[in-house]
């Protein structure tokens, strides 16, 4: 392969993984930080050929950098957008930035010839809003942003690909457009600035997650979310594409079992506690994050990837595997003390 694409968002958690496995399939890489300052480290964790490799500075919120950054390319995955380790408290936080920067980097693409877009979105566009129950989703559905309590980060996905659909529809002309949702993202962590995402697997493990309330999501894993990235921008026919990208729903429970099935003594902090759905209520009064799983309290989002798996092929590894993989290298980081 001797193409040369944009990957946005190259010192993040999902990006790392898609570059390393685009360089080593021969490709040529564009990657977009906030700051040059931050090249140096982002290398360093990369670990990949750095003649292959060219870092370009541009901001969601900012026109500057991405012209230079597509200069070149014929094929973009649009990685970058926001995702906080808390709930902010105005949602415009993260809409805002995740729509405006889909938008500009769509811009900026089809001026400079871009062939094909691939969008990171989420599952969180699909599966929201449908409250307590038993529920099987497709890539056909989408997030019901008029029910109450729906999160800004499910907002802020849910309004970026509807933007950039939008967008496509209306001014991309012949560029190619798919988007990939991912679940909850697990797996090896390279470096101490992690996903938000592995933040789960943190709580349970230092303790700091004192109880399982009834709640859950799909689980995937990076490595398995990198490979769907690179298939889509290399099969045929992908305009107008979308894919979920997950593997089975697991309560937040669940995960805590498999810790302590696969961990031993390393997971003695682990809960075995349940939390009652009144208290996680109660709680939501003064805390943001419960306040953001109040109306998910008993469902079960099923997220049906077999659109992926029938169409590129693709195939996910046990969720078990992504989950103690993300302990193991939490605690031989030592972001977690056992």
């Amino acid at each position: 392969m001797t193409d040369t694409v944009l990957v946005s968002g190259g010192s993040g958690y999902i990006a790392g993984f898609l570059i390393r496995q685009l360089v080593a399939e021969g490709w040529m890489v564009h990657t977009t930080v906030r700051d040059l300052a931050k090249e140096g480290v982002v290398r360093e964790l990369l670990a990949v050929d750095n003649s292959r490799v060219k870092f370009f500075a541009a901001d969601l919120n900012a026109d500057t950098g991405w012209t230079q950054a597509m200069a070149g390319c014929g094929f973009v995955a649009h990685v970058a957008s926001p995702l906080p380790a808390g709930v902010p408290k105005d949602a415009d936080e993260l809409i805002v930035p995740a729509r405006d920067g889909a938008l500009r980097a769509l811009r900026a693409a089809k001026a400079a010839g871009v062939k094909r877009f691939v969008m990171t979105s989420s599952v969180a566009a699909i599966a929201y809003g449908r409250g307590r129950g038993v529920h099987t989703f497709t890539e056909a559905d989408w997030t019901d942003l008029s029910k109450p309590g729906i999160s800004p980060y499910v907002q802020s996905k849910t309004v970026a690909e509807r933007a950039a659909r939008d967008w496509v529809a209306a001014e991309g002309g012949e560029l190619e457009y798919c988007s990939i949702c991912p679940s909850v993202v697990l797996g090896p962590v390279w470096s101490r600035d992690y996903s938000a995402s592995v933040m789960i697997v943190r709580k349970l493990l230092d303790g700091s997650m004192g109880a399982c309330p009834d709640f859950g999501f799909g689980v995937v894993d990076v490595r398995d979310v990198a490979d769907l990235h690179v298939r889509a921008l290399k099969a045929p026919g992908m305009a107008g594409e979308r894919f979920i990208a997950s593997g089975r729903f697991v309560k937040l429970r669940e995960v805590a079992d498999i810790l302590r099935a696969q961990l031993g003594s390393e997971a003695a902090k682990v809960t075995t506690r349940n939390v009652p759905d009144w208290m996680v209520r109660v709680a939501a009064h003064f805390n943001p994050l419960a306040r953001a799983v109040v109306p998910e309290l008993g469902s079960v989002r099923h997220q049906d990837a077999s659109h992926a798996k029938a169409v590129l092929g693709w195939a996910t590894r046990p969720i078990e595997q992504s989950i103690v993989d993300t302990a193991r290298c939490l605690i031989d980081l030592g972001i977690v003390k056992i």
